[in-house]
């Protein structure tokens, strides 16, 4: 059997061993022998038959005072394993799925690329035409306080320092002391928020990865990548270039989250630019200490006089006063005491940040100094390019109905009609109208709603910003090329003084079938041509279109979709950048970053890319430097790859094959999920999904509607509340149905052929073969016999069956005995876990169970969200 990296196991039983220790330490040894009880039990249960029930009975047996410690005791073990894990992948450079980051290195990919006809000068000029951005998202499914999570990375930090061979004796024992202490601190942490974090929090926590991580990771990856594009094509990256730049929606995500108003928006655009303030006159700092230099060019001598002994150090101080200007005004507007003039001084744009920095290194350089002039300096500009003076553009979200309420009250107001009883047609003329009239629309002294105001004030913070502080205004449930005019004119209408990306986000399947109908009328707009400037943003949703068709038909519905997107825009001249809203898990898009790139259609991946990191996949691909570099490789080679070297065409047999597949699927999928009585009341029975609405994990409501079905939950608890049981429902749903006709209809050589040549079925497959790995319907029978009506079983088999025929029926097709044979280590990774899980899913299903028996009891409540923490933790796919 493949094992996990010596060191990694190491590591792990050293982590493990300190816990021990520290519940020894508090809760005596007797109470440690009852974990150790516990794991024991586990153990054994994984390797028995599963009709012993020592496990569950030892649990049931446990004392309500009993059950929190020994909730915590699992689920901090977990999260330990998480930062073994971690700092084995940052030191041996480890993808997503344990590969050797070697095999797709940056560099290595350089060198294939100069073998297949491909010119140094495509790829320099590939790499700085480049434009990714990675879009920081405030979903819920961070399940660890912020607090617990610095504690995390300290320990992630002092792993690294034990690595060092040279340590002396004592200086080893003081590192492995403050590990201990970590530890200890992590274990007397309460893991629970007792509050949901503000839109602001949130924000908040996204400005910490950058300054704990990316700040110094940015700068890092890309001295890395200028090594490598040098020796490849000669040329240097250009100082203004970053390929990769990072957005955000905490604070600006208002779809469904009443917590995100204007107001709380206005205040996250003023915090991110005090934050980046901060941040920058920390680098001003150490460069005035490190350019004591007096030789200079003219250009800088020209700039701080000709008796300056000091001339970096002088134009520095200058940088350093405007920056400190800067952050007295943001105080100033964040504490309500607005000045009547912004003063001079302040910097308004990123140039003006750069403009000084470019003057000291382009003098360094003509003075013979670029050793210098490549340190500190160069990790500046390249933080300046970035990050700009903003941080973090942020995107803007609303759904459409709350544009379209805005534009029916001024119609009404005004008397011109019932705006929503007009045809799509009559609403086109009518905004295009507006958009091409000088007066304005919005009436003096009106009143509107409070609901249409929110709208409207929001629109004029956007107004008042500078266009390099905002990325793209999201239109969620777009269904028309109205609902993308209703927004122009409502920025129009505000005095918004730039042209800011509008971007209609299509969600469900019905509406990916119809977005190139949509664009494409769009695009026969004169006024729509010029407004966007040859660009053309379009967001594809991952979550929505899986809880509304399945996985496997809306995997599809997706990539049909980016293909006609793909054509419509290139007819019209326009340069298409796609916005992908993926997810942690398999059932919102989730899986490793390159696979799922490379899987996209032909000419979808054309130099640019957005991408949303949602929850704790921030943590895990960016919360360490080395992960974040590594992360960042990652994105920039698999962006690059597509874009020189797409994927073959789909073949005409393949469209065929994957049409019927979807419909299969897409059939079996509705029909269980919307068709059959029992699978709702089954749903919420067997699932901790009415109590995951306790959980206080992010600022926003489990359900648009309050008073709504499983139809109106969101998609992150549909498919948490799934996770938790072990039967990953959303991830698999339909497609045991379409590949089990498949086989059984002789299809068998076509999938195969599929699968090892077509990229998109090859990422599909190894995504619902990792989810099978994690599934364990055995769990989920556990479940059920505590929390389910016996009249609700029969269902309860029906779709256990199905999962365990869908693992038969990969393992067929992939013609192996084992799932995940060619990827032992994800299996391995996950069968280490089990013996720490599978108490906290024994404890989760007794403590439901008790809840609902007898709700109100704030032990249990604790316990509960501690079991919904850890088994998030240990399964590492929440949302």
């Amino acid at each position: 059997m493949n094992q996990l990296h010596e060191s990694l196991r190491d590591n792990v039983r050293e982590l493990g061993d300190y816990l021990g220790q520290t519940i020894s330490h508090h809760l005596g040894d007797e109470f440690l022998e009852k974990i150790e009880t516990i794991r024991h039990l586990a153990k054994a249960d994984r390797v028995g038959d599963h009709s012993d029930n020592s496990l569950q009975d030892y649990l049931s047996n446990l004392s309500d005072d009993e059950l929190l410690p020994v909730a915590r005791a699992f689920n901090q073990f977990l999260n330990l394993a998480n930062i073994a894990e971690q700092h084995y992948r940052a030191r041996y450079r480890k993808t997503e799925n344990y590969e050797a980051l070697e095999q797709h290195s940056i560099v290595t990919l350089f060198n294939h690329l100069a073998t297949q006809s491909i010119s140094p000068e495509e790829i320099w000029q590939t790499i700085t035409d480049m434009r990714i951005d990675l879009v920081m998202t405030a979903h819920p499914t961070e399940v660890n306080r912020r607090t617990l999570i610095q504690k995390y990375d300290a320990i992630a930090d002092n792993l690294d320092q034990l690595e060092n061979e040279s340590l002396y004796l004592d200086q080893r024992e003081k590192i492995q002391n403050r590990i201990r202490q970590l530890v200890e601190q992590a274990w007397h942490t309460d893991e629970i928020r007792h509050q949901r974090p503000t839109p602001v929090d949130e924000a908040k926590w996204g400005f910490v990865v950058i300054e704990n991580s990316l700040w110094q990771a940015v700068p890092e990856f890309y001295r890395y990548l200028n090594q490598g594009l040098k020796a490849t094509t000669g040329r240097s990256l250009p100082l203004d270039c970053s390929p990769i730049r990072f957005a955000s929606w905490m604070g600006g995500d208002r779809d469904g989250n009443p917590n995100v108003t204007a107001k709380v928006t206005q205040e996250v655009l003023l915090l991110a630019r005090w934050m980046a303030a901060d941040l920058y006159l920390r680098d001003i700092d150490q460069l005035l200490n490190e350019l004591s230099m007096w030789q200079c060019n003219d250009g800088l001598r020209a700039e701080v006089g000709e008796e300056t002994k000091e001339p970096y150090r002088v134009l520095l101080r200058g940088l350093r006063r405007r920056l400190q200007v800067t952050q007295e005004w943001i105080e100033d507007q964040l504490d309500g005491h607005s000045r009547d003039e912004r003063p001079d001084a302040v910097l308004i744009d990123t140039e003006e940040l750069k403009a000084p920095l470019k003057l000291c290194y382009q003098s360094l350089i003509d003075c013979g100094m670029s050793r210098i002039a490549k340190g500190a300096l160069l990790d500046t500009l390249r933080r300046a390019s970035c990050f700009g003076l903003n941080l973090l553009k942020l995107d803007i979200r609303q759904d459409s109905g709350r544009h379209a309420d805005v534009i029916a009250e001024i119609c009404q107001a005004l008397d011109l009609g019932d705006y929503r009883s007009w045809s799509e047609p009559e609403k086109q003329h009518f905004l295009l109208t507006e958009l091409r009239s000088c007066r304005p629309l919005i009436p003096h002294n009106w009143q509107p709603s409070a609901d249409v105001q929110e709208v409207i004030d929001t629109c004029r913070v956007v107004a008042q910003q500078s266009e390099e502080a905002l990325g793209s205004y999201v239109i969620s449930m777009a269904h028309h090329a109205s609902d993308v005019l209703a927004v122009h004119l409502l920025l129009k209408e505000c005095g918004c003084p730039f042209p800011m990306r509008v971007v209609p986000l299509f969600e469900t399947l019905d509406d990916l079938d119809r977005s190139s109908e949509v664009i494409g009328s769009l695009m026969r707009i004169e006024w729509y041509q010029d407004r966007i400037r040859g660009e053309q943003e379009i967001m594809i949703g991952y979550s929505d279109s899986s809880k509304d068709a399945g996985q496997l038909a809306a995997a599809w519905g997706q990539y049909r979709a980016q293909e006609e997107l793909v054509k419509v825009c290139k007819r019209h001249g326009v340069h298409l950048t796609l916005f992908h809203g993926r997810g942690g898990t398999v059932g919102r898009g989730g899986g490793p970053a390159r696979s799922a790139i490379l899987a996209q259609p032909p000419s979808s991946v054309s130099g640019s890319l957005r991408v949303t990191e949602q929850g704790e996949m921030i943590r895990f691909k960016f919360g360490l430097p080395d992960i974040a570099q590594r992360s960042m490789e990652i994105y920039v080679s698999a962006v690059l790859e597509a874009t020189l070297q797409p994927p073959p065409s789909v073949k005409a047999l393949w469209r065929e094959e994957m049409n019927l597949l979807a419909e299969r699927a897409l059939q079996s999928y509705r029909h269980q999920v919307r068709d059959v009585p029992d699978f709702v009341p089954y749903f919420r029975a067997i699932t901790p999904e009415q109590e995951l609405a306790k959980l206080p994990l992010g600022s926003r409501p489990a359900k648009r509607r309050a008073d709504g079905g499983v139809e109106s939950l969101r998609a992150i608890p549909w498919i948490f509340a799934w996770t938790q049981i072990r039967l990953m429902l959303p991830a698999w749903l339909g497609s045991d149905i379409a590949l089990s006709d498949a086989v059984q209809e002789g299809e068998l050589p076509l999938i195969r052929e599929m699968m090892e040549k077509w990229p998109f079925f090859t990422t599909y497959m190894d995504m619902l073969e990792m989810v099978l790995t994690k599934s364990d319907a055995n769990v989920a029978r556990y479940y059920e016999k505590k929390l389910v009506p016996e009249k609700l079983h029969p269902l309860g088999d029906v779709l256990c069956a199905r999962l365990d025929n869908l693992k038969q029926t990969v393992m067929q097709i992939r013609d192996r005995k084992t799932l995940q044979e060619h990827m032992p280590l994800i299996a391995e990774a996950v069968r280490v876990r089990n013996p720490y899980i599978d108490p906290l899913h024994v404890l989760q299903a007794e403590l439901l169970q008790r809840d609902r028996s007898q709700p109100g009891n704030g032990q249990v409540e604790q316990a509960l969200m501690v079991t919904m923490a850890g088994i998030a933790a240990g399964l590492r796919n929440t949302g």
